[in-house]
């Protein structure tokens, strides 16, 4: 029955290799599946990660295989499939062309990202496109027929662009923001809903004065700040914006100016980013005001480097390796040719010591 997992029954775990079968004689997937006592199908399904075969099966096939010394002919199988085994990850971006691969989020999403793709039997093709006027970008990577499929990491400002290649090309899924009826498929937090979260936070402990800091010409960061601002609003809180970038220290300039001239009542910070938080916090500290007793600050991703700040960040929490791993499954699907919605993940409120209790 398609779609039905196989669950089929077997010897014994492998021991030692049977009389006249030594070690280098295991050639064939047939040889593991006599070993297995399953069928070849089932050994070649389980060897490319398949998720038809069931987790306990695939693991015992996988440890004969690697008992044996076997590894299958990669580039036979793939030349038969007219596969590559290469996924493309391409991280575009438009709107903040300094922004550089080892930013934080973008190493921690990786990370997770690999992993999956790895565990599912892919390589990985990392690029980084800075459009630069040009709208090609993409279908470069899509029509280039060294990948069997791409995920975008974030849509910057190239959404009508990922649109676009998206009408013709399925086996893609991009991080981002969905919009109602869009034709890519895109796994990603509700930013909006964590926009409010975070001013409503900062507001219902004693913040009155909120500034909101990011670079809103990417939609991940509009949503954010068109949450926040929709909540400061709703609760007659004066709510200033500070275009602060995200390229590493070439930030910290604008927002020490900011910090230090805007009237000192400002006592509420939502920060687009962990990163831009980060250092907002440096520079708080450098002119002396204290958090969260003068500032409270409120990051955004819950990055591994938010609860080792001074003082721990209180965050919005993307659920990111959650998330890659539903990439990677959602793109598995897409290679294959079955549909694949987006996903919506709800943000969290993760409360730590730069605010107040």
């Amino acid at each position: 029955m398609v779609g039905k997992r196989e669950h089929e029954t077997h010897p014994p775990q492998a021991g030692p290799a049977p009389a006249g079968k030594a070690a280098g004689e295991v050639r064939t997937l047939a040889d593991i599946a006599r070993l297995a006592g399953v069928s070849t199908g089932t050994v070649s399904r389980a060897l490319a990660g398949k998720s038809l075969v069931n987790v306990e099966t695939r693991e015992r096939i996988r440890a004969i295989a690697r008992q044996y010394g076997f590894r299958p002919n990669q580039m036979a199988s793939r030349l038969r499939s007219r596969r590559t085994g290469v996924i493309g990850v391409v991280i575009p971006l438009g709107h903040e062309k300094r922004q550089h691969i080892s930013d934080p989020f973008f190493l921690t999403l990786l990370g997770h990202l690999a992993d999956e793709l790895t565990e599912s039997g892919y390589d990985l093709m990392l690029s980084r496109a800075i459009p630069d006027g040009t709208s090609d970008w993409l279908e470069r990577i899509t029509g280039s027929g060294m990948v069997d499929g791409v995920i975008v990491v974030g849509q910057s400002d190239q959404f009508d662009v990922i649109e676009r290649v998206a009408a013709s090309y399925r086996p893609m899924v991009v991080w981002g923001h969905s919009r109602p009826g869009q034709t890519h498929c895109v796994v990603g937090t509700d930013n909006e809903a964590g926009g409010r979260i975070a001013a409503r936070h900062l507001i219902d402990t004693g913040a009155r004065r909120l500034v909101f800091l990011g670079d809103t010409s990417g939609i991940e960061i509009a949503m954010r700040f068109r949450g926040a601002a929709e909540e400061a609003q709703a609760a007659r809180i004066p709510l200033s914006h500070l275009s602060a970038g995200l390229a590493g220290g070439d930030m910290e300039p604008g927002i020490r100016s900011v910090l230090s001239e805007m009237d000192m009542g400002i006592d509420g910070i939502v920060a687009a980013t962990d990163l831009i938080a980060m250092s907002a916090l440096r520079t708080l500290h450098e002119i002396g005001r204290g958090v969260p007793d003068q500032v409270q600050i409120i990051g955004f991703d819950d990055l591994p480097l938010a609860a080792q700040t001074m003082p721990p960040l209180t965050t919005i929490r993307q659920e990111i390796a959650a998330g890659a791993k539903a990439m990677v499954e959602r793109l598995r699907a897409r290679i294959e040719g079955e549909g694949a919605n987006s996903l919506v993940m709800a943000p969290q409120l993760v409360r730590r010591a730069s605010t107040r209790t």
